[in-house]
């Protein structure tokens, strides 16, 4: 084996496998650090080693092994991400049509062409990603955001009696540029917690539901928070705008 291309397979392995590193830094690392991810780097140290003691033959094998691994790693890798998009698209699709069958939207009767098609789109999405159809199985699901971009919460009806409601036990966020959602905002409602310094109270019980569960400052419209017990009230249901809500006491 000619000595140049050893020392070339080397530079890729040594300088090559870094790149590659961050090129997947994004993801968590338990997808960074999968198992053909771990092999190339055994086999560029082994490359490494053979070359020192001047065994060039199998320095070049244990080079174009890691090589090998490193790509699969790569296509492994590339396949979780397009796995995680599918699931991240659906999952949304997913909230946005659980908002539109919400009573406060009532899209069964005020929209129900497109909550049709919505429903539609929503299973084909999850059928396409069943059969591993990940690009058409995103698509289905943005159709489902896309169909329901128009639909908005009806017309506020202001009760007229003196009925009174337990407290929600959930409530769909709404944009900030229309009623200022933030988890500090809602907390503060009279009908969440009445105290916006609860809102750790909030994120903690949807964490999971959130974009970046690490970060509280981000909540999308359409997610369906949990509004958890604080003082051992009864909760019950959707929050619906212009109930007459039990106060908290």
């Amino acid at each position: 084996m000619n000595r140049g291309k050893i020392l070339w397979l080397l530079l890729i392995i040594v300088i090559g496998a870094p790149l590659f590193a961050q090129s997947v830094a994004s993801v968590s690392g338990n997808i960074r650090n999968n198992r053909y991810y771990t092999e190339s780097v055994r086999f560029a140290n082994l490359a490494k080693e053979a070359f020192e003691e001047g065994d060039y033959d199998a320095s070049t094998r244990y080079s174009e092994e890691a090589i090998r691994y490193a790509l699969l790693s790569d296509d492994w890798v590339h396949l979780q991400l397009k796995i995680k998009e599918t699931n991240d698209a659906i999952f949304a699709a997913h909230l946005r049509l659980e908002w539109a069958g919400t009573p406060a939207v009532d899209a069964v009767r005020r929209y129900p062409s497109e909550y049709t098609q919505a429903q539609a789109a929503y299973t084909e999405a999850r059928n396409l990603r069943s059969r591993e159809i990940w690009d058409e199985a995103i698509e289905a699901a943005e159709r489902v955001i896309n169909l329901l971009a128009m639909v908005t919460e009806g017309t506020t009806v202001i009760a007229t009696d003196s009925s009174e409601y337990h407290l929600p036990a959930q409530y769909t966020v709404r944009t900030w540029e229309s009623v200022r959602d933030c988890l500090w905002n809602i907390a503060g409602r009279p009908w969440a917690y009445g105290d916006p310094e609860q809102w750790r109270l909030l994120y903690n019980a949807n964490r999971a539901k959130l974009p970046d569960p690490g970060n509280p400052d981000w909540i999308e419209p359409g997610i369906v928070l949990d509004i958890p017990s604080i003082r051992g009230e009864s909760r019950e249901g959707m929050w619906v705008d212009g109930r007459n809500y039990v106060p908290l006491r």
